[in-house]
C-alpha cells in the first residue's frame, strides 16, 4: 500500500513513516522540504500518483488566528482536490481532542475548519483527534512563567506520547475509512498541573508549579471538558512515569 504523509518529517510525521515502512508499505514522506506544498499546491499531484491513501500530520508555520485558520483551510481543499483527481482511496487527517469545545482558541477553530473541508469533500476520511503530547510539557511549562513561578491551569488533562499518536494513526491509516472522528489520548487523566510538576521534577527543574483555575492554555480559557475525550477513546499504551524513563 502506498501511504503518503503530509508533514513526514516533523515529530509525528517521522515516527508515523517509520511505523508503516516495519509494516511493509510504501510510505512517502511529503514536505516543504521534499519539495510538496499544500498550501500552494506545489508538487501534490506528482507525490500522490498511484497513492491509496493520504494522513496529514501537517503544521501552521503561524499561530496567528488568520494564518492559521488560512493554511488549515487552503492546505486541507487543496489536498482534497488532489486526492479526488488521484483516485486517492483514504484521507487520514490528525486533529485535536476539544477543537469543537474552544472557541476562543484560534488554532483550535482551524483545526475544525480543517476537519469541516474533509468531511465535505467526498473523499473516505477517517479524523483522529488527539490530546496534547507529552513531548510539549516542558515548553508548556516555559510558556507559563509568571515571576518565576510556573502557572498553568488546574483543568483535567490527558497527554498522551508521540509514539503512541502515531502507532493510533498507522492503525487507521491500514485500516478501512472510518468516515467518522475518533480521540485517542493517554492512559493516564489528572490535573493539568501535575502532569506539568511531574516533567519538571524529572529533569531537575526546581521552578514551583502554580494551579490556577483562571490561568490561559494558548490564550484560552480550559475547563475540566476543554482539553480530554468526553466520550470514547482510544487510549495509548505509555503513561507519563514510562514516558519519562525514555525521554529522559
Amino acid at each position: 500500500m502506498k501511504i503518503v504523509v503530509i508533514g513526514g518529517s516533523g515529530l509525528i510525521g517521522s515516527k508515523l513513516i517509520a511505523k508503516l515502512k516495519q509494516q511493509g508499505h510504501e510510505a512517502v514522506a511529503a514536505s516543504p522540504k521534499s519539495g510538496v506544498n499544500s498550501v500552494t499546491g506545489e508538487g501534490l499531484a506528482n507525490a500522490l500518483a498511484g497513492a491509496d491513501v493520504v494522513v496529514d500530520v501537517s503544521n501552521a508555520p503561524s499561530w496567528e488566528p488568520a494564518e492559521v485558520l488560512d493554511f488549515f483551510r487552503t492546505s486541507s481543499r487543496n489536498l482534497v482536490a488532489a486526492e479526488a483527481s488521484a483516485g486517492v482511496r483514504h484521507h487520514v487527517a490528525l486533529s485535536i481532542v476539544g477543537t469543537d469545545r474552544g472557541p476562543d482558541n484560534a488554532y483550535f477553530l482551524a483545526k475544525l475548519a480543517q476537519e469541516q473541508v474533509i468531511k465535505s469533500s467526498g473523499v473516505p476520511y477517517s479524523i483522529v483527534r488527539a490530546t496534547q503530547f507529552m513531548e510539549f510539557l516542558s515548553a508548556i511549562a516555559d510558556a507559563g512563567v509568571v515571576d518565576g513561578k510556573v502557572v498553568v491551569p488546574s483543568a483535567s488533562f490527558q497527554p498522551i506520547a508521540a509514539e503512541d499518536v502515531a502507532s493510533a494513526l498507522a492503525a487507521v491509516a491500514t485500516g478501512a475509512p472510518l468516515n467518522d472522528t475518533i480521540d485517542i489520548a493517554g492512559p493516564e487523566k489528572a490535573p493539568f498541573n501535575t502532569f506539568i510538576a511531574r516533567r519538571l521534577k524529572a529533569v531537575g527543574d526546581t521552578r514551583p508549579v502554580v494551579a490556577d483555575p483562571k490561568a490561559l492554555y494558548y490564550g484560552a480559557a480550559v475547563d475540566d471538558r476543554s482539553l480530554v475525550p468526553l466520550g470514547p477513546a482510544r487510549l495509548g499504551p505509555t503513561n507519563l512515569d514510562a514516558w519519562l524513563a525514555s525521554a529522559g
